[in-house]
């Protein structure tokens, strides 16, 4: 099997650290694997208990220690840069994410040419209330707005192809929007799904509660204009533009018409005032959608980012 890069991103988690490094160095064994633990400023004597463990288990395992807190997303997204793995498998620090799932599920995305396993916490083992009735109206709210239709958006245990999982970014809070993000690069359908264990956490604080929920919302709306309207601005905001403009000139042409045809009274009317807001807010927003498109260009070129992805070259020398 090719290289594997565990990446797993932690923040005060100082009691799972030994059991955690136990469980991985077992789950991998003898296979091709690396180990990248990325310790997100923690304060709680993490630091030190992952030096320990990383001189203790050899080169397998790879500590980075980040400057402060620059959450989960940033901790993730170091990890992934620092990855050498043909195949990069994410999972939590807490032990509910199970080490043993690692192997199988990059074996999946090797022998199915996938690009994607995403873990679903099927039989998932936290509270009903606070965890799993928000995060399954945000998973179906997700799967409607992105038409990547996964059932488990939250679970952080996800193998993906390196070629394709280095060609995003993360910024913010988007760790959990990562295959949305991917369905930009590649097909949905080499995007799967597969049931995953789930463990109750057994040591330590969780970091999540009800108030990542609305945040997940907010970045919703983010990503839902990115993946339709990244490289073409101008269809969302042009299309609102000229809606409103319409509409304004509509009615400031019928006011016209009153006025000078009919000799009504219009500047005392509600209608003009409503015609005249109308009218500019569509030209705003048809500005912005200018001002969109010329910033698209000059991100692309001046970064020489492509609008494409290669997925492989295959050149033939012609026959003599």
């Amino acid at each position: 099997m090719a290289l594997i890069s565990v990446v797993i991103p932690l923040y005060d988690e100082i009691d799972n650290i030994l059991p955690l490094c136990t469980a991985l160095s077992y789950a991998l064994g003898d296979a091709d694997a690396e180990v990248i633990i990325v310790d997100d400023g923690s304060r709680d004597g993490s630091a030190a208990a992952l030096d320990r463990e990383a001189e203790a288990r050899g080169a397998q395992f790879k500590i980075i220690h980040l400057q402060r807190n620059f959450g989960q997303t940033a901790a993730m997204q170091a990890g992934i840069d620092a990855a050498r793995g043909e195949v990069i498998v994410t999972l939590d620090a807490d032990l509910q994410n199970d080490p043993e799932d690692i192997l199988p599920l990059a074996r999946h995305l090797l022998e199915k040419n996938l690009d994607v396993v995403a873990g679903w916490r099927k039989d998932r083992q936290d509270d009903l209330l606070l965890r799993k009735i928000p995060s399954r109206l945000a998973n179906r709210l997700i799967r409607r707005l992105t038409g990547v239709y996964l059932h488990d958006y939250g679970c952080t245990l996800k193998a993906y192809r390196a070629s394709v999982i280095k060609g995003v970014r993360l910024y913010g809070e988007m760790h959990r929007f990562v295959p949305a993000w991917l369905s930009t690069l590649t097909y949905t359908d080499r995007i799967v799904e597969v049931p995953v264990r789930h463990h109750p956490r057994r040591a330590g604080q969780s970091k999540y509660g009800i108030t990542r929920t609305l945040r997940v919302l907010v970045d919703l709306l983010f990503v839902k204009f990115f993946l339709g309207y990244s490289q073409r601005p101008m269809h969302f905001f042009g299309v609102i533009g000229l809606v409103l403009s319409s509409i304004g000139s509509t009615m400031l042409l019928y006011l016209l018409v009153d006025k000078f045809g009919y000799g009504a009274a219009i500047s005392g009317r509600p209608m003009l005032i409503a015609g005249v807001l109308f009218f500019l807010a569509g030209l705003q927003f048809l500005n912005t959608g200018i001002v969109g498109e010329m910033l698209s260009r000059i991100y692309h070129e001046s970064q020489d980012k492509k609008t494409y992805v290669v997925r492989h070259t295959i050149h033939l020398d012609p026959p003599k």
